[in-house]
């Protein structure tokens, strides 16, 4: 599939989720946060940070395998990964200037330094490009396995020390704009699940990482409907153990809390990832995802650009609906208008880099003539 195209329609999916999430929660009334579809709504929104960050360990991998394939050497891959982790970082750093500037007098200074997703997406793939290099080896299988051990071993470890640090082993040494990429503290007394520290959000990363390395692994190319197919049995096993080592009597760590900061959680949302992709997969391969114009397809080839702007129009100055004032019907007819917009947007930036590559390339060169 050109562009494996369910990593796009899958980044797709995650901009769905997204947009919904974001509007009902900036729109709605706020008597109507306890309605069904409100809560419907936050339980989608739990989706798409996991998506994004588990995509780009998928994504690096995939970019990873094909510089080795083409020879670069391994210290050049990780300079060129390590460099675009950087950039993404900075762009993060950008956005909460932006939302700092345009917020002023009522944004707090904090929030410049707030973790958000665009952070740990940047720290996400510098750390995935420190990794790849220690794991390079002679030849691409072997630096492959290497990978896929070592990616599966720091998600671990991440899962495992979460909880000690969000409790009991805290940096309280760190400043708070330091302490906060560990755990979220941020200004607060206690890590805020809502936010993007390091632990526990890297570990989806180095998961997806382990998934991008399997993907080129000698089985999934001669296999790979029945390499998806296993993916998804993967997820459901892995929600499976998740239950049943959230059911032991035995704990490990002195402050429990499952649904934020506990590896049995982490796990699940794992599992979860894996049956979407073995979904996402089938769909683009037999299902419709791919007969004619994808809106899915599309928004994940700009999901950054459309994150971006669309975080303005929904929470920021230029809210095109009044915040916290309308109607399950007003915030609906919002949403659509949203996805519309950023739908058109998405497509121009897709076709103005069309063009750019084609103004870019240097035109073909007449035959010459043959000599007389």
């Amino acid at each position: 599939m050109k562009r494996l195209a369910y990593i796009d329609w899958m980044r797709g999916l995650a901009c769905l989720l997204m947009f919904q999430t974001h509007c009902y929660d900036s729109w709605l009334r706020p008597e109507l946060h306890n309605s069904k579809l409100y809560k419907l709504s936050q339980l989608g929104g739990t989706l798409p940070a996991p998506l994004f960050i588990f995509l780009a360990g998928v994504s690096f991998a995939l970019v990873t395998e094909r510089l080795r394939e083409k020879g670069m050497a391994h210290g050049a891959i990780a300079r060129q990964t390590i460099l675009r982790g950087a950039e993404i970082f900075g762009l993060g750093i950008l956005f909460r200037v932006q939302e700092y500037a345009l917020g002023y007098k009522w944004v707090p200074w904090t929030d410049l330094l707030r973790v958000d997703i665009l952070n740990i997406l940047g720290l996400s793939l510098m750390l995935m490009g420190v990794l790849c290099w220690f794991t390079a080896a002679p030849t691409i299988s072997v630096a492959r396995w290497r990978g896929i051990i070592a990616a599966l071993a720091a998600a671990a470890v991440i899962a495992l020390l979460t909880p000690p640090l969000w409790t009991t082993w805290r940096p309280k040494f760190l400043p708070w704009p330091l302490q906060t990429y560990i755990n979220g503290l941020h200004t607060y007394n206690e890590p805020q699940h809502w936010l993007f520290p390091i632990f526990p959000w890297c570990a989806f990363a180095f998961a997806g990482l382990a998934i991008g390395f399997l993907v080129f692994s000698d089985f999934a190319r001669r296999r790979e409907s029945l390499f998806f197919g296993l993916i998804g049995l993967g997820g459901i096993a892995a929600i499976l153990v998740s239950m049943l080592f959230d059911a032991l009597p035995i704990r490990l760590y002195a402050v429990y809390d499952y649904w934020h900061s506990s590896p049995n959680f982490l796990l699940a949302r794992c599992g979860v990832l894996l049956i979407i992709l073995s979904l996402v997969y089938a769909w683009c391969k037999w299902g419709l995802a791919q007969k004619g114009f994808s809106p899915a397809i599309q928004l994940g080839q700009t999901s950054l650009l459309v994150y971006w702007v669309h975080i303005e129009f929904v929470y920021g100055r230029f809210s095109i609906l009044p915040k916290h004032n309308c109607s399950v019907g007003k915030a609906t007819a919002g949403l659509c208008l949203i996805f519309l917009a950023m739908l058109v947007l998405s497509i121009g930036r897709t076709r103005y880099k069309k063009e750019g590559v084609r103004v870019l390339r240097p035109a073909a060169r007449p035959a010459a003539e043959p000599a007389t």
